[in-house]
C-alpha cells in the first residue's frame, strides 16, 4: 500500500464563487505544486462539468482516474444540497455511476444551470443518499457542523437526519470550523471516519488542500477510499490535516454583518441581534457543538491524528511582515521552498530544521513554532475567518497568550462586561 494526501471537496466552473481557473488541467497541476496527490472531481452531475471531466481525466484501469499529464488523481465526487439546504458530498465508484446518478436526480431539480455545480435537490438527507447508493457511491454529511449548511444546523444526529439509511452512512466531513478533537465529543459521531477537505473554490494550494487527508490505498481509486472509511480499524486513514478551528469563519457565535463574538447565553438573550450594528447573530460551531457533546466522550481508538496545519503562504507572510499574501516577497519565498522540497506538504511537515534554514531563516523558525504548536489565534466568527498569531519562543507565546487574553477568547468587550456584571 502506499500513503496519498486526498482532498475530497472542491468545486468546478459552473458552481458559484469559483476561480475562472478552475480547470483539472490547472487544478492537477496546482496540485503537484501543493503535495496532495489525489482529489475529488466535484460537481459531478452538471452536464458541462462532466463533460470537461470526460475530456480531461483517462481511466488508467478501472476506476482509476488521472489528468492527461498524469500529475494527480481523482475520485469521481460532487456535492449536493437538499430541500432544506443542507449540503452532502457523494462519491461515485465511476464516470458511469455519475451519468446514472444524473439521470436518477434529474427530475428533483436543475442540474445543469448557472452556479448549479452543486444543485439543490427537492429530496431529503433519507432520499439523497438512497439515490446515491443506488449507484454504488457513498454519501455524507459536508462541513457537518456549519450553521448555516451544515446537518446540524438543522438536526440533533445523523440518524434524525438520514432515518433508514443512517447505518449506510461512513464519513462525516468536519468543515473548516471543527477538528477531531471537537467533533469526538459528541459521542454520535464515533461510529465515523471523519474527512477533512478544503471545499476549495480556488485552485491554487493557499485553498486546494488547506484541509486533507493522509490514506493508505492499493489503488488511489473508489474501491480504496471506501475500504478505508470502512474498516477503521486497520487505521488506513493516518492523518487528518486541517485548520485549527479558531481560524475557520464560524468557529465563534458573532455577529454576520461587524463580527463582533458573543457568548451562546449572551446572543440568547439578545434574541440573537447584534448591540453593536443590530445585525443578525449567528451560532457558531463551537457552541453548537457544546449542545450536542456527550459528557466524558473520548475519541475511538481508531481515530488518526488530526494535525493543524497553516497555510505556507500565511506563514512566510509573518515571517516577511507584509499585509498581503499574494505580493512578490511572499510569492517568491513560497516557490523557493516548493521547488527546495518538492511541495509545500513536505515543506511545512517533512523537511528538516537546518534544511528549511537554508531557503530563509526567518521562515524556517516560523515553521518550526508552526511544528511545535507556538501559534495564537483570534478565532473567527460570522464569516470572517480567525487570525493566526505565530511565536518563535515559548516566552514569547505566554506573554501574548496573557496580552491578548480577551481577544483569544472568542467574545465582544459587551459580553465580557456582561459576564463580569454579573459576579458584582
Amino acid at each position: 500500500m502506499k500513503e496519498y494526501n486526498l482532498d475530497l471537496h472542491l468545486h468546478g466552473l459552473h458552481s458559484g464563487g469559483v476561480s475562472k481557473n478552475m480547470t483539472l488541467p490547472v487544478i492537477a497541476e496546482q496540485s503537484v505544486l501543493k503535495g496532495t496527490n489525489v482529489l475529488v472531481t466535484g460537481d459531478i452531475t452538471h452536464k458541462k462539468w462532466l463533460d470537461h471531466v470526460k475530456k480531461n481525466l483517462e481511466e488508467e484501469s478501472n476506476g482509476v482516474y488521472t489528468d492527461l499529464r498524469k500529475n494527480c488523481h481523482f475520485i469521481i465526487g460532487t456535492e449536493l444540497e437538499d430541500s432544506q439546504s443542507i449540503h452532502h458530498l457523494a462519491y461515485l465508484p465511476s464516470i458511469g455511476g455519475a451519468e446514472e446518478l444524473r439521470e436518477k436526480l434529474f427530475p428533483f431539480g436543475n442540474l445543469d444551470g448557472v452556479m448549479c455545480g452543486r444543485p439543490k435537490l427537492r429530496l431529503t438527507p433519507e432520499q439523497l443518499a438512497e439515490k446515491v447508493d443506488s449507484v454504488g457511491g457513498i454519501l455524507g454529511p459536508a462541513h457537518a457542523f456549519t450553521p448555516y449548511t451544515g446537518i446540524y444546523a438543522k438536526y440533533d444526529s445523523l440518524k434524525e437526519a438520514y432515518a433508514s439509511m443512517h447505518e449506510k452512512l461512513l464519513f462525516l466531513e468536519l468543515g473548516l470550523s471543527a477538528d477531531s478533537g471537537l467533533a469526538d465529543t459528541v459521542s454520535q459521531n464515533h461510529g465515523y471516519s471523519f474527512l477533512s477537505n478544503s471545499d476549495s473554490h480556488s485552485p491554487w494550494p493557499l485553498r486546494i488542500g488547506r484541509e486533507f487527508n493522509r490514506v493508505k490505498m492499493r489503488k488511489p481509486d473508489f474501491a480504496s477510499l471506501k475500504k478505508a472509511l470502512e474498516q477503521k480499524e486497520e487505521k488506513l486513514i493516518t492523518l487528518n490535516a486541517g485548520l485549527d478551528p479558531r481560524e475557520g469563519k464560524y468557529h465563534a457565535t458573532a455577529c454576520n454583518s461587524c463580527f463582533s463574538k458573543y457568548s451562546l447565553e449572551h446572543a440568547e438573550h439578545l434574541n440573537w441581534r447584534c448591540t453593536k450594528c443590530r445585525g443578525q447573530i449567528k451560532r457558531g460551531v463551537r457552541d453548537r457543538i457544546k449542545m450536542l457533546s456527550t459528557e466524558n466522550a473520548k475519541s475511538p481508538g481508531f481515530r488518526p491524528r488530526y494535525m493543524h496545519m497553516l497555510p505556507l503562504a500565511e506563514i512566510i507572510q509573518q515571517a516577511v511582515n507584509t499585509k498581503g499574501i499574494n505580493t512578490v516577497a511572499v510569492q517568491s519565498k513560497w516557490r523557493d521552498f516548493v521547488d527546495a522540497f518538492g511541495n509545500e506538504i513536505s515543506a511545512l511537515l517533512d523537511a528538516k530544521q537546518e534544511e528549511l534554514e537554508e531557503v530563509d531563516k526567518n521562515t524556517a523558525e516560523n515553521i518550526i513554532a508552526f511544528r511545535n504548536s507556538l501559534v495564537l489565534y483570534i478565532p473567527g466568527g460570522g464569516g470572517e475567518y480567525g487570525r493566526p498569531i505565530i511565536c518563535k519562543t515559548r516566552e514569547e507565546y505566554e506573554g501574548k497568550k496573557l496580552e491578548l487574553k480577551n481577544e483569544l477568547l472568542g467574545t465582544s468587550d459587551a459580553d465580557r462586561q456582561r459576564t463580569l456584571n454579573q459576579f458584582q
